[in-house]
């Protein structure tokens, strides 16, 4: 991802950031811009949406993506009885599909992420996150492989629906930094001395930033645009919260049920 982009504000490079960007120095673009940030393709994305390092690596038979970390695991314990670990995964390109033939949300780079939260060490309640939403649900209420929750990458259709299958088997525990939060100070610890931990720090967004509309390939259409904005990542996440979801969601009801459509295969 940062081998194939570079840090524009307002589509301009900055001038004294940084060089190269890396996973240990990622937080100081804060200085140059916060979260005005954007981490730009340098090959235009809507002039070849092929370019191979968008396509991230595909995880092998046991669910490891090989040579590559993909996800990271953060764990808040927020108090002697409740622990908060949140999932992250992360994808260098979020490829929407069509929607009436349409293409809309395409952008660089996507973070999404499932929340466990533990009471007494025991899994209680997950968020699913959903682009700038998501659902709670009870943990007896998710389908599991073992005691392990399931989740689905799905393309997302923004105003209809998203779709998805039991693709390929991702273990995102076998590829991950793994990480301690401290709710009071902010800070982040790693389980791994090895592993970068300044990255979590950064501020900006991971992609491009939306495309005007004057931009080759660009349209605005029913106020979705064919290019959008890069996520925040894990720290724009509201890793400390009250209930399961976050606190824009009203209200936060832990789903004790799945809804499911059945196809015949």
């Amino acid at each position: 991802m940062l081998r194939n982009t570079q840090p524009l504000v307002n589509f301009n490079p900055i001038p004294g950031g940084p060089k190269p960007v890396t996973l240990d120095n990622l937080d100081q673009l804060n200085d140059f811009g916060g979260d005005s940030v954007y981490l730009t393709s340098i090959k235009d994305v809507a002039a070849d949406s092929q370019q191979q390092w968008l396509k991230g690596v595909t995880p092998d038979a046991t669910g490891l993506t090989n040579g590559a970390i993909s996800a990271t695991i953060i764990v808040n314990e927020k108090d002697a009885t409740t622990a908060d670990v949140f999932y992250f995964y992360f994808y260098n390109f979020n490829s929407g599909p069509p929607v009436w033939g349409i293409k809309f949300g395409d952008h660089v780079g996507d973070w999404e992420h499932i929340m466990v939260r533990f009471q007494n060490g025991v899994p209680s309640a997950l968020w699913y996150s959903q682009h700038a939403d998501g659902q709670a649900f009870t943990y007896e209420a998710v389908e599991k492989l073992g005691k392990r929750p399931i989740g689905y990458s799905a393309k997302g259709a923004f105003f209809l629906v998203d779709d998805t299958n039991k693709g390929v088997l991702w273990d995102p525990t076998l590829s991950a930094y793994y990480y301690k939060f401290d709710a009071e100070t902010t800070k982040f610890t790693s389980y791994n001395p090895a592993s970068p931990v300044n990255w979590l720090y950064f501020k900006g967004k991971w992609g491009d930033q939306q495309y005007p509309k004057e931009h080759e390939g660009q349209y605005i259409l029913f106020g979705q645009a064919r290019y959008g904005n890069g996520p925040t990542g894990p720290i724009g996440k509201e890793l400390q919260r009250k209930d399961i979801c976050p606190s824009n969601v009203k209200p936060c009801w832990a789903r004790p049920f799945l809804t499911a459509k059945l196809e015949k295969e």
